[in-house]
């Protein structure tokens, strides 16, 4: 596999009209689609030793262990549930049309768009790439894929589990930079999903509205996580440490900040020290667990949080180990109420670094958090269904997991998507089959019709007028 090839962008309309037209000869019925996905998923799980590998290669180290779950598991998954509802999901659905329209009957049919645009982050690169293609094939379209410049290995290896597994007028993908990837958000596709950050997703949205594609954004935001006075603190250590650390927080619904009662905030700091330690050792010794920051660019990034956070004086607290440039390693480290100006308050944080923040009441907890964009993810901790109903009711996120993290990702019955600045729209099983189908209405006349004596003059008609409308 060719790790660095990029494709010509004069190639780019040209493929994607390849795609329409044979997907216009010869629109997937049931049969072809439930072989497209078991071959894939067949395929891949097949590969999964092997991608684990790649895509440790692109990020200088990442857990092999963490690649089959988030990147293996969650795929395998949920093809499994795409195959298994298929059928049910692809018959009409009956729809009443009342007394007025009455012998007539109507239906709803989800048929396939065309052809579905895809652009994949580096974070999760199989994951996020091979959900919403296989939701795609799954609702009857063909695929254009654009996975990340910053995975390139995995790229490649995308390339070529995809070619072995769809004709090429079926699935294409094209490899390449933000050139390339611009070029490819402006193209005519019949519905486009994009996952990544909210200011490239700006640009992507901008750049499918000349053609006025539909467009799916997951994006990502400041995900809080809210500890209620009454949960136990260790438990709550331990939950946010899986979720926050897990590929080194580099997840768009990793906690971003955490909040928690005043007087609990050193007790959460010394759990969470005790959780990491526990994991990694006491100065990183199992680094085989430990995932690496993805490039050069993004850990200047993060270290441009803790020098920010030093200059302001703000209390950094590493929990295991120090870091080394040279393997972008960066351990794990909280910063003690940061301002609410600074840097890692400010932006997504996305890596191994977690601002603690103690707040006085529930009242305000609540109003800090809807006084920000509203989040990808939002995870309360609380044994108090009253608690938890409340913050429910007050907030608004795209998910959210309750006395955990993460896991409302991984259940393949919940459509997973963003709000506002964390997106638009949704995907998922049953979520995103409906997304990239038409919901197509159709009404089926009978024999007789009212509006055959519906017409002028009205007034021949005043008694069948009077019937309808009151």
């Amino acid at each position: 596999m060719n790790a660095i090839s990029t494709t010509p962008i004069a190639t780019l309309q040209p493929t994607l009209e390849h795609l329409r037209s044979a997907w216009q000869a010869r629109k997937p019925d049931y049969a072809q689609r439930h072989d497209d996905l078991s071959r894939l998923r067949a395929n891949l799980k097949r590969r999964l030793d092997e991608m684990a590998r790649i895509v440790a290669s692109d990020y200088g180290h990442r857990s092999l262990d963490e690649s089959r779950i988030a990147d293996g598991m969650t795929a395998l998954a949920e093809i499994d549930h795409l195959l298994k509802h298929l059928k049910r999901w692809m018959r009409p659905q009956r729809a009443g049309v009342g007394w007025r329209f009455w012998p007539a009957s109507a239906q709803v049919r989800a048929v396939p768009l065309g052809v579905v645009g895809v652009i994949s982050p580096w974070n999760y690169p199989v994951n996020l790439a091979l959900i919403p293609l296989a939701t795609a094939i799954a609702a009857g379209n063909h695929v254009y894929l654009k996975p990340s410049e910053h995975t390139p290995r995995t790229s490649a290896f995308l390339r070529d589990l995809l070619n072995s597994t769809f004709p090429e007028d079926r699935v294409a993908i094209a490899l390449g930079g933000a050139e390339i990837g611009a070029a490819f958000a402006g193209l005519p596709f019949d519905h486009l999903v994009f996952t990544g950050s909210t200011a490239v997703g700006r640009k992507v949205m901008a750049a499918a509205a000349p053609n006025l594609t539909p467009v799916t954004l997951e994006l990502g935001g400041k995900s809080p996580a809210l500890i209620c006075d009454d949960y136990p603190i260790e438990k709550a250590a331990a939950r946010i440490a899986t979720g926050k650390w897990f590929n080194c927080g580099q997840t768009c619904i990793a906690p971003d900040y955490v909040l928690v009662p005043k007087p609990k905030r050193d007790a959460l700091v010394a759990a969470l020290r005790k959780e990491v330690q526990q994991r990694y050792g006491e100065k990183l010794e199992n680094l085989d667990d430990y995932t690496r920051i993805i490039n050069d660019g993004q850990y200047a990034r993060l270290r441009g949080y803790l020098d920010d956070a030093r200059e302001r004086k703000v209390e950094r607290v590493t929990l295991a180990g120090q870091a080394d440039p040279v393997q972008r390693l960066l351990p794990p480290t909280l910063l003690l109420d940061p301002p609410d100006d600074s840097k890692a308050m400010q932006d997504e944080i996305f890596g191994p670094l977690l601002p603690i923040k103690g707040y006085r009441t529930l009242d305000d907890a609540i109003a800090y958090i809807n006084a920000r964009e509203r989040p990808l993810a939002l995870y309360p901790f609380s044994n108090e269904r009253a608690s938890v109903e409340r913050i429910l009711n007050e907030t608004l996120a795209g998910g959210i997991t309750v006395n955990d993290a993460l896991f409302h990702f991984a259940v393949t019955n919940l459509p997973f998507g963003g709000v506002g600045a964390s997106g638009m729209g949704a995907y998922h099983a049953r979520a995103g089959f409906d997304a990239m189908s038409k919901q197509l209405p159709v009404f089926w006349q009978s024999g007789f019709s009212g509006g055959d004596r519906l017409k002028p003059p009205y007034s021949k008609a005043k008694w069948l007028l009077d019937l309808i409308v009151r």
